[in-house]
């Protein structure tokens, strides 16, 4: 049942959502820099294969024929729901993207959508203004982020937070999880509870839930899994 659930949020639409959650962009939906309140540069181009076929976005500074190269590459990637770690066009995107400028990084992984959760058994509390106190000393980091990442939730242990998810891109029908643990806390679950606490607080606030990852980080991905995430499309993106 949960996984008929998930599958039927997955429309079209919703993924393409998706991608336009990561980013801002201009009237043309080219990429100016990343959907935060701090907001960073943007990557040169974005590529998000799904199994109804590639989505892609590329920089406001591209050339339009550059562009137009890339997205024929991508109508020859395969829809295919097993989705390979890289795309079948790599090499052709990076030698295109190397005649405008030279890689700087190439990033790539998979992206979940999570169902809904069972109340997690640890301890999850909501961090707002009054309660970031509870990030002193493990995520001094993150205590700018309290006022523009919500939901934001953390698993307590030993009387202050030792694993946080937040909402680190948001859109009226997706958010995306940004998750860490404490070195000191790390393999007792408490970045999976932490993750099931804001997939719960996303769901009530009317959105979708989605996690991604790097493909080097199997612990996180460890994570979606356990908690039933659907694989729904894996992300390559080159600067």
């Amino acid at each position: 049942m949960r996984g008929r659930e998930v599958s039927e949020e997955l429309r079209p639409d919703l993924l393409e959502a998706r991608v336009g959650a990561l980013y801002r962009t201009d009237g043309d939906g080219r990429l100016l820099d990343t959907n935060e309140w701090d907001s960073r540069p943007a990557p040169r181009f974005h590529l998000m294969r799904t199994a109804a076929g590639p989505i892609l976005r590329g920089r406001a500074d591209l050339p339009a024929g550059l562009l137009q190269r890339l997205q024929g590459l991508s109508l020859r990637e395969p829809p295919d729901q097993a989705f390979t770690r890289l795309p079948a066009e790599h090499d052709r995107y990076l030698a295109a993207l190397s005649e405008h400028a030279p890689i700087e990084k190439v990033w790539a992984g998979p992206a979940y959508v999570l169902p809904p959760a069972p109340t997690p058994d640890l301890d999850v509390v909501n961090i707002d203004e009054d309660a970031c106190e509870r990030l002193a000393g493990r995520f001094d980091d993150w205590l700018e982020d309290v006022a523009h990442r919500r939901p934001f939730v953390a698993v307590i242990a030993e009387g202050a937070a030792a694993a946080i998810c937040a909402s680190v891109r948001i859109s009226p029908t997706v958010h995306c999880a940004g998750v860490e643990t404490h070195p000191d806390f790390r393999r007792r679950g408490y970045a999976l509870a932490a993750v099931a606490g804001w997939a719960h607080a996303v769901r009530a606030c009317g959105a979708t839930p989605f996690y991604s990852t790097s493909w080097d980080n199997l612990a996180s991905q460890r994570v979606a899994q356990r908690l039933g995430g659907q694989l729904v499309g894996v992300d390559f993106h080159v600067t």
